[in-house]
Order: structure tokens, then sequence, then C-alpha cells
């Protein structure tokens, strides 16, 4: 057995540092796996069990399409171009990540902590947002239309030129959010300081 048989297996969980950059990883049960620093650069993670995986890692243009990501922890981890359609996302930290122009439309982030990520230019069309924490995020350029931002946490982010076309943003927080250039076209802001 190699050792990549053997991690998709889920019998290796101690993965801190280690090189998969490009690895077929679909399908592979990495729950309570420690990907803590790992390169995981393009890797195909469609389908896998990452529930309660530490992946603090290099996950750039990274397949997570499908995959289980409950509980999983993306602090700080680079995620730009990565794909998460359909994937499962409840009770994930992504606090710090960086998310620049991943593809992340149609997800339900209900209640996910979202705090100081980079999400400029990214695709959350359709997602939903309710009650998701993006304290001092930065969604500039973002595609955020039809998504159901209720009652989110968006104080102090920056939403310069995000597209909120019929997005919902009923009693959403907005203390400080910077909004150059916005498209609020068919957006429901009740609720919130700009409906006055």
């Amino acid at each position: 057995m190699t050792n990549l048989e053997a991690i998709c297996q889920g019998k290796i969980k101690m993965l801190a540092g280690t090189y998969l950059a490009g690895a077929d990883l679909s399908g592979a049960n990495l729950a309570d796996a420690d990907l803590s620093g790992a390169n995981l650069t393009g890797a195909n993670l469609a389908g896998a069990n990452l529930q309660r995986a530490i992946l603090r890692a290099n996950l750039r243009g990274a397949n997570l399409t499908g995959a289980d990501l409950t509980g999983a922890d993306f602090r700080n981890a680079d995620l730009r171009g990565a794909s998460f359609a359909n994937a499962q996302v409840r009770e994930a930290s992504f606090g710090g990540a960086f998310l620049t122009g991943s593809v992340i439309g149609n997800l339900d982030l209900s209640g996910v902590d979202l705090r100081g990520t980079d999400l400029r230019g990214a695709n959350l069309a359709m997602a939903v947002l309710r009650q998701a924490d993006l304290n001092n995020a930065n969604l500039s350029g973002a595609d955020l239309s039809g998504a159901d931002l209720e009652e989110a946490n968006l104080n102090g982010a920056v939403m310069r030129g995000a597209n909120l076309t019929r997005a919902n943003l009923l009693c959403a927080a907005i203390e400080q959010t910077v909004w150059d250039g916005a498209l609020l076209d068919r957006t429901c802001l009740q609720g919130t300081p700009l409906s006055r």
C-alpha cells in the first residue's frame, strides 16, 4: 500500500507540513486529520471527508467540490481559486483565510466564521450567509447576487464594487462597512441604517 492509499483510507492522520500538491485525494477519509502547513495546491479533494480537519494549509486552486468540511479549521489558509461547489461547511472556521477568486456560490454558510477573510472577487452568488460573521472581511468585487445575508455581521467589511443585486441584507449589522461602488439593485436593506 502506498502512502497516498493509506492517507485516503484514513490510516495516516498526522499530515502537518506534508507535500500533497496536485494529489488525487478524492473521496479520501481525512476526518480529524492534521494538515497544518501542508501543501495541497491544486489537490483534488472532491467528495473527501474532512470533518473537523485542521486545514490551516496551502489549498490554492484545490477542488473541494462535494467535500464534507463540517467543523473544519481553515483559519489563515490560502484558498485562493479553490472550488467549494456542493460542499458541506457547517461550523467551519475561515477566519483570516485568503479566498480571493474562490467559487463558493450556492453554499449554506449560515453562522460560519469568515472574520477578516479576503474574499475579493469571490463568487458567492446565491450563497446562504445568514448570521455569518464577516466582520472586517474584504468582499471587494465579490459576486453576492441573490445571496442571503440576513442578520449577518458585516461590521467593518469592505464591499467596494461588490454585486449585491437581489441580495437579502435584512437586519444585517453594517457599522463602518465600506460600500463604494457596490451594486445594490433590488437589494433588501430593511432593518439596516441604509433603509432610512
